[in-house]
Parts: structure tokens; sequence; C-alpha cells
């Protein structure tokens, strides 16, 4: 029954999803160069509400569990598993007082309206991962970036996102990149689990009446402590908490 109504809902989805991103770009436009960074800011962090509620279409209503109170005098390194598109909107909403940032592969920089351009223009960092010479420079800056200003810095160190729900390796690189050049952030760990379910085919059909969650962690001060000891806790709560279970589950 899910995979039948994944065929008449996907494209009320779509078409939800293709009308925000189209509408928000002239917006986001607009409001950058009429308000500066506080109106295109408020742009965005909507804008990714109502891409949540794009998956009301398919029956899918996001968990979003934060029982902790977020700082906003120190920055943050936000850390999550990666399983798909759709673990990005919460967090702008639900971390927009801390002017979440993310640290991103260069590709998404051009082509996707609304998103290419938060990204080019939104405080993110753009890398390129097969090139050491232009990431950690843009990782450098970016970390001092949030650092000067106390923002959130989000990224999957994964690198890429999990089809199946099994997290990947956590590439220690970037996350000791962004411990360096924020020293007084805090490590805040993420873990999301069932949003994969969303798209294990793809666009079409899509996956419906799934009830993925994003987990927040209590907070982690790596002041003093080494490097690798906070990346490899941060590792184990994050993915201690992830769910495994069959697709069709």
């Amino acid at each position: 029954m899910k995979v039948l109504a994944g065929y008449i809902l996907t494209p009320l989805h779509l078409l939800a999803f293709g009308l925000v991103l189209g509408i928000f770009h002239p917006i986001q436009w607009l409001a950058l160069k009429l308000g500066g960074y506080n109106a295109h800011k408020s742009v965005v962090d909507f804008m990714n509400l109502c891409l949540m509620r794009t998956l009301w279409f398919l029956g899918i209503h996001c968990r979003f569990d934060l029982p902790y109170q977020m700082p906003t005098d120190r920055p943050l390194i936000i850390v999550s598993n990666h399983q798909g598109l759709f673990d990005i909107p919460p967090f702008f909403w639900y971390f927009r007082k801390n002017h979440v940032k993310f640290v991103s592969k260069i590709e998404l920089a051009r082509g996707i309206p609304s998103i290419s351009f938060n990204l080019r223009h939104g405080g993110s960092a753009l890398i390129d991962r097969d090139n050491p010479r232009q990431s950690m420079p843009a990782l450098k800056q970016f970390g001092e970036y949030i650092e000067q200003n106390k923002y959130a810095a989000c990224i999957f160190p994964e690198g890429t996102r999990s089809k199946d729900g099994v997290p990947g390796n956590f590439a220690p690189t970037g996350f000791k990149m962004l411990l360096k050049n924020i020293p007084s952030a805090l490590v805040v760990p993420v873990t999301i689990n069932h949003v994969w379910k969303i798209q294990t085919k793809g666009w079409y059909p899509m996956g419906t009446f799934i009830r993925p969650v994003w987990q927040v962690h209590p907070i982690i001060d790596p002041k003093g402590r080494n490097a690798d000891e906070v990346i490899a806790e941060t590792e184990q709560v994050i993915k201690s908490a992830i769910i495994l279970e069959h697709p069709s589950a």
C-alpha cells in the first residue's frame, strides 16, 4: 500500500517542492539586495520550513528532538550522520537562532533554484573534496567566519549520504579543521533516523508515511581536549542512536 501511495502522492510532493524552490529564489535575491544578511536569512529559514512541510503530501511528518537550550553566545559545530537531501531543512529551522551554515560540496553551488543561491550567498563553505588546495583554505576561512560571528557550522563527516541507514566511516579532516579554526565552539552531535527511506527508489516513487527523527544529543565541550578524542566521542554518540531496519520497515 505504501508503494502504491508513493506513485499517487509523489507528484503532489514534487510539485509543492518545486514551487517552493522556484518562488523563494527571487524572494531570496530581493531580500539580500534590499535587506541584507538578516532579511535574506529570515527568508531562507522560512523557505526551509516550507520544504519540510512539502513532505506532508507524502504523509511524512518530521520530528526534531531538541531537549536542550542551545547557547547563542558561543559558536557551535553541529555534527550529524547523513541520509539524504531531506536531512537539511530541519537544521535551518530548528537551529535558526544559531545562524546555521553548512559545509557543502562545491557542485551544489550551481543549478539548483534557491538552494544554490543560498549556498553561494548565505555564508556556507563550498569545498572541492578532490582538491585539498581549495578545500583546506575554504574550511579555514569558514571556521574563522563562524568563530567571529558565533554562528553554527553543520558538517556531515561521512561525506556522502547513506542509502540504507548504515552509517559510513567519519572522515576526520573537515571536522578537525573546524575544531582548529573555531576554538571556542561547542560540539552538538545529532543522529538522523529514517530519512533514507524517503528516497530508496529515487525521486519516483518516493517513500510515504515515514516518521523521520532528528535526535540532538548533549553538547560536548572540546576545550582542552585532543581533537581525535573529541571526534571519536562524537562519532560514537551519533552512531549509537542509529536505528537500522529493512527498507520495507
